[in-house]
């Protein structure tokens, strides 16, 4: 393994044909692993990762980051740029290019420290955004999100746990109203992962290129702005439609995103949870109990939709498992307000015309051959 080989990845995508390689860990004295479409596996032809390799290629993949025009740092500028980061945050996360079989692959990357030294995870991402129609989404959901995303105002959450396609299904939401409608939209990421061409082919005669109907403003956080909360403030000066937010992470971040989704904003984002009833739970843990009340009411008014997913080891591929709540009817939304803990309100919300509930995601999946039953009865969420 050497800093300088343009053939790392592609070397790996080689000895896994056909795998999927979704994430790749390297860590100081340990051999390479990979995430791919049967789990865990390790790359041994590769060998033992070598301290210095690694920094090696931590900062090659560091300094192939795009830059700022304004910037404009030296390499040897970049590479002391990430060691001056990773002391004193002791993990540092952004997003690059690197060669794979074919054609550059991008992808996120933390370069982090641990117990046996240094460490780098790639998250791979796909080179083009995928369509919404083409994500494997039950086709109710991908019907009803097209409807949802021309509302003035709104919150949308796509939620999971890690790796589980939450970016990819918000690039691909994002992608459809930058071919289909005319808005603003802003996105505050920490990375960038998925970038938005300003142009697209004429529907009618695909030689034709034209400017998107849509404008759509990226920022990433340490680059373009600060943090969440200030790129959130920051954000309502620019006249947004839709703003997309990467992460919701505190209980400030909450309150803004419901703010702007009160205010005439469409706010999309993410969060760690599994299921639509884990999801408002969430949201209730980041403020105090006397406050719940009026919280649920508020969401009761201005939440869009939940789209809770999964990918799931199957026989040949990763299978998409998810469940998905609309707030488009007086079901769901006093099913919200009257929530009080116990699941049974949302859960006779999910049951109602329009909305999946997991376990029937996941019965499909495992009914339909798709997974083990070992994997069924693990992600079973009842």
């Amino acid at each position: 393994m050497s800093l300088q080989d343009p053939n790392l990845l592609a070397n790996l995508c080689a000895l896994f044909p056909g795998r999927e390689i979704s994430d790749v860990q390297l860590r100081c004295d340990r051999h390479i692993y990979l995430h791919t479409n049967r789990g865990i596996e390790i790359a041994e032809e590769m060998g033992v990762c070598q301290p210095e390799a690694l920094r090696r290629v931590a900062a090659a993949l560091y300094c192939s980051q795009s830059v700022d025009a304004w910037s404009n740092p030296s390499a040897g500028g970049m590479e002391e740029q990430l060691w001056q980061r990773l002391r004193e945050n002791r993990a540092v996360d952004f997003s690059c290019e690197a060669g794979t079989l074919g054609s550059p692959v991008r992808m996120r990357v933390q370069v982090h420290y641990s117990e046996s030294g240094l460490g780098i995870t790639c998250r791979m991402l796909r080179a083009n955004i995928t369509a919404l129609e083409d994500l494997n989404l039950d086709p109710m959901i991908t019907e009803s999100l097209r409807e949802l995303v021309q509302r003035r105002f709104g919150l949308g959450l796509v939620t999971g746990p890690t790796g589980s396609g939450k970016s990819t299904t918000l690039a691909a939401i994002l992608d459809h109203v930058r071919r289909n409608h005319s808005r603003h939209i802003v996105t505050i990421e920490d990375p960038i992962e998925y970038r938005y061409s300003p142009t697209m082919s004429d529907p009618n005669r695909p030689e034709v290129t034209l400017p998107s109907p849509a404008l759509v403003t990226q920022q990433e956080i340490g680059r373009h702005t600060l943090t969440y909360q200030s790129g959130l403030k920051e954000v309502l000066r620019k006249t947004p439609h839709i703003i997309l937010l990467g992460e919701i992470r505190d209980r400030e971040t909450m309150e803004t995103c419901i703010e702007a989704a009160q205010t005439g904003h469409l706010v999309l984002s993410t969060l760690h949870t599994r299921g639509a009833v884990k999801t408002i739970d969430r949201i209730l843990e980041f403020f105090p109990k006397p406050q719940h009340a009026s919280l649920l009411n508020r969401l009761s008014e201005t939440l869009t939709f939940i789209l809770s997913q999964a990918l799931l080891t199957g026989f040949s591929s990763r299978v998409l498992v998810t469940e998905y709540l609309q707030n488009s009817s007086v079901a769901v939304s006093s099913g919200i307000r009257a929530y009080d803990g116990s699941a049974n309100s949302l859960t006779d919300a999910l049951r109602s015309k329009g909305n999946l509930r997991w376990e029937q995601s996941l019965n499909d999946a495992y009914r339909g051959g798709s997974i083990a039953e070992d994997v069924f009865r693990a992600n079973q969420m009842d």
